[in-house]
This record gives structure tokens, C-alpha cells and sequence, in this order.
């Protein structure tokens, strides 16, 4: 069975002169090659009277009405299907965004099943009517749009490197081995994550800190990184927290190069951001992390590493950074170090 297809501005001006000239509206139906159902249909449509217009049909009117309906009724595409309702909860429910699986729709489908801005006005449209489909999301959000970020002050950082002189190719995303990093913070005293993002495969490796003190996290870095070859440890960029304040040794010890962003901006190392904003619906700030054994924490990394991104073609990161680098592989689903074939 072909396709149905919504008529074109064209089949509606050859509709309204067939009408005029006095054809039936199965004579019409004949000469588009529509069904008389499609013409009967959509002459009662947007050929009814409004506040705005009187009854009759005018076929520019008509494509406008048809245009604007189409764009309201895309938010209720998810509420007439129950069995795609039901596909993308379960997706939310695993931790998809909502571009991830209107990308693997497309995919599966080789066409647009339904569009990433469809599913967001569904899940907003529902939580307005408290059902709360919010918190399915990765930043469970309640309201649409940035949220203000908060400000910080610039601490001195011996040796600290601006990151306007950081090389171009870093921003350009093309070559491997470029990292960013920052401190995924709990509500409970002392509890931390130290987070790495390479920037190109978007890959996400993390260890646990026993508190904020520069001493500890550098020797973290100095572990994960010194792991690595030479070719995977290019560049690191950091915010201006006291904990990175032992940067320097990285450079010292493995030649790796560190960039500090300006003050209150966060968004120059966007990539760990918006990982660590995915990573806040496994890992929200109330989580005790005594309560979680390594291997558990392992295994939301790896769940991460293995989720089709829309900036990598709907690769994973894990398949990404395989691509790049084809003699790595990685040691336990890729989630605390990589380690040499």
C-alpha cells in the first residue's frame, strides 16, 4: 500500500478551479488521483467558516490551515499511538534523550518516525497536566530552556594556562586524545567523582575522590591519564577550582598539556557539563556513594559509554573512540581505565 501523502498547495488550486467550473467533487477526486474521501474531507475542513474568514474554500487559506494544524497536532502524535507512546517511555525510562531515540526511529525506520521536538512537547504538555514525563529526562528539568549558571570566584592556579591559547584543533573535535575535567559534587560531606570527557568520542571515565583537595585529584589524573598512550593524553581543560590547583604535574610527569577556562564560564568545557548532567539522572546529588560498590559504579559509566549519540551519527562513544583509535579496547565495558591490545 503506497503512502498517504497530504495534498500539496498545487492539488488545492486545482481543486478550488475544478470546483468552480462546476466538477463534482468525485469528478475531482478523479483528476488528482485522490480518493473522493481525501476531496470531501478536505473541502469541509478548510472550507468551514472562522472568527476570521467566511465559509468557502480558497486553496492558499486551506495549505495555511493545513500547515498550522500539523504543527500542533506533531504534539500529539505520541497520545494517538499508543505502541510509539510506549517505545520512547521505554527509552526515557533507560536513560535516552529525546534526540537520541527520534535518531534511532530514523535509523530502524529510514525515515522520520517522529521528530525530537514532538517528543518534548509531548513530555511537556503531559507534566503540565501532572503526569510528570519530565523526569524521565536526562537534566529532568521541569521547565524548558538554560537554567542561569551560578558564579564562582577565580582562585589563583600556579602556572595556569588561559584557555585562549589553548591549539584550534582542540575546539575542531577532529583528533583524539583531548580532554576535559571537573568534580561531580554530593550532597554528603566529602563525597566526589572525579569525571574526564574526551571531547572527541565524548567518552566518560570516572574514579572516586576522597575529598576536594588538589593533591588527591592530581594523583588520580596522574593514574587514569598515565594509563593511556601518548596519543590519547593530549590536553586536559579544567574550571578554576582550588582542586585542580596541581595541574602542573601533569605537564611534568606525562607532557600534557593543561588550559584553564575564563571565570564563570563553564560552558568553554561544555562537553563534561552536559555529561555530567545526563549522568545526575543515575547519579543525583542525594546518592551516598558509600552505598554503591565499584562495580555498580562501573556499570552506570559503561551504560553511558553505550548509548548512540546524535553528534557521533548515532555511534556510541565507545564505538567512536574505537573507530579513532583501532588498537585500544576497553577494559571492563570502558568505564574506570583503557588500557593496549
Amino acid at each position: 500500500m503506497a503512502k498517504y501523502e497530504q495534498l500539496s498547495l498545487e492539488e488545492r488550486i486545482k481543486l478550488d478551479l475544478l470546483l468552480k467550473a462546476g466538477k463534482s467533487q468525485r469528478a475531482v477526486a478523479a483528476a488528482l488521483g485522490r480518493a473522493p474521501s481525501t476531496i470531501s474531507r478536505e473541502v469541509a475542513r478548510n472550507g468551514r467558516a472562522t472568527n476570521q474568514y467566511p465559509a468557502g474554500y480558497e486553496p492558499q487559506r486551506a495549505e495555511d490551515r493545513a500547515q498550522r494544524r500539523r504543527r500542533w497536532d506533531a504534539r500529539f502524535k505520541l497520545s494517538r499511538d499508543a505502541q510509539l507512546r510506549a517505545y520512547v517511555r521505554q527509552r526515557l525510562e533507560r536513560g535516552f534523550s529525546p534526540e537520541m531515540i527520534a535518531g534511532e526511529l530514523r535509523v530502524q525506520h529510514g525515515e522520520c518516525v517522529i521528530s525530537h521536538e514532538a517528543i518534548y512537547r509531548f513530555i511537556y504538555h503531559r507534566s503540565a497536566q501532572k503526569d510528570y514525563w519530565h523526569r524521565l529526562l536526562p537534566r529532568r528539568k521541569s521547565r524548558r530552556g538554560r537554567l542561569r549558571a551560578g558564579r564562582q570566584p577565580l582562585d589563583y592556579i600556579e602556572q595556569r594556562v588561559s584557555i585562549a591559547e589553548r591549539p584550534a584543533e582542540v575546539a575542531a573535535r577532529t583528533t583524539a586524545g583531548h580532554w576535559e575535567g571537573d568534580l561531580m559534587l554530593f550532597s554528603r560531606y566529602s563525597q566526589a567523582l572525579l569525571v574526564i570527557h574526551e571531547r572527541t568520542s565524548r567518552l566518560l571515565l570516572a574514579v572516586r575522590q576522597p575529598s576536594k583537595a588538589a593533591a588527591p585529584v592530581a594523583e588520580h589524573l596522574l593514574l587514569q591519564f598515565g594509563s593511556m598512550p601518548p596519543q590519547l593524553r593530549r590536553t586536559l581543560t579544567l574550571d578554576n577550582g582550588g582542586e585542580f590547583a596541581h595541574h602542573y604535574r601533569l605537564n611534568r610527569e606525562l607532557g600534557m598539556a593543561t588550559f584553564f577556562c575564563d571565570p564563570r564560564s563553564p560552558w568553554q568545557k561544555g562537553g563534561i557539563e552536559n555529561a555530567i548532567g545526563r549522568m545526575r539522572r543515575a547519579l543525583p546529588r542525594s546518592t551516598d556513594l558509600t552505598t554503591l560498590s565499584p562495580a555498580a559504579l562501573d556499570a552506570l559509566f559503561a551504560t553511558y559509554n553505550h548509548m548512540p549519540r546524535k553528534c557521533l551519527g548515532f555511534q556510541t562513544p565507545a564505538q567512536a573512540l574505537c573507530a579513532a583509535l583501532e588498537v585500544l579496547h576497553f577494559n571492563r565495558e570502558c568505564t574506570s581505565s583503557l588500557a593496549l591490545e
